[in-house]
């Protein structure tokens, strides 16, 4: 959804108030004096209105006590400044899950100095990786994320082969579903590996969505349509 007017949040109308009243950001929680919100409560403060992508992702994980990584990602992914495709994607992913998973465990302190570490990694996994790397960064994110929360180093034992044991499998279930690239479907697909794999091998258990529509294809004009596990006509 590319919400370029009204509501960032839901893309519905803006009701001006004559009287401001005390309303609480949508991305970074904080509370302002306004006179604006969206017709369904939400209200977005002008630092965050004027965010770039990979900052808007930050503090809203940060601020979030979301614990469903899909559930976070959609809400990022509806606001007009992510893009159906980019390199934003790559930092989406690794964030999102280590908010979960520190939201799980209550631990606000750990979440932010993962997430600010996971945003140095994730500015080099580059635009394009999928296609001239072989190695779509979405999936390579969830290696990050098992990096970060376990630890790992180059010279790790354990942790090394659990950080390229997630990677291998987003990998493998985004090459499995083909080309062309999906930003969205990649994404998704990398999420649910990491939460399954977090069960299989941490015993963590993050809820999420079973039933998972995307609502982006009209998008994209290479969506794979009825190919696609996620495809929503």
């Amino acid at each position: 959804m590319d919400y370029k007017t009204n509501c960032l949040v839901c893309g519905s109308q803006l009701v001006y108030e004559e009287i401001s009243n005390t309303v609480e950001c949508y991305f970074c929680k904080k509370a302002y004096e306004s006179n604006v919100k969206c017709v369904n409560g939400h209200y977005v403060c002008d630092s965050c209105h004027n965010l770039p992508a990979n900052e808007l992702i930050k503090q809203f994980c940060i601020a979030s006590n979301l614990k469903d990584p899909i559930e976070m990602a959609l809400i990022l992914m509806r606001n007009r400044k992510l893009k159906m495709h980019g390199p934003e994607h790559h930092f989406l992913v690794p964030v999102v899950l280590l908010a979960s998973y520190y939201n799980l465990q209550s631990d606000v302190g750990k979440k932010t100095e993962k997430i600010w570490e996971a945003e140095k990694r994730a500015k080099n996994l580059l635009g394009g990786f999928c296609g001239f790397y072989g190695a779509c960064a979405a999936g390579v994110g969830t290696g990050v994320f098992i990096s970060l929360i376990t630890d790992a180093t180059p010279l790790s034992k354990h942790e090394w082969k659990l950080s390229n044991m997630m990677t291998s499998k987003s990998l493998l279930s985004i090459a499995n579903i083909g080309g062309p690239r999906c930003c969205k479907r990649n994404t998704f697909l990398s999420i649910i590996e990491a939460v399954n794999f977090l069960s299989e091998n941490f015993g963590i258990t993050m809820n999420i969505n079973k039933n998972l529509k995307c609502e982006f294809n009209s998008l994209n004009k290479e969506c794979l349509r009825d190919k696609c596990p996620f495809y929503y006509q």
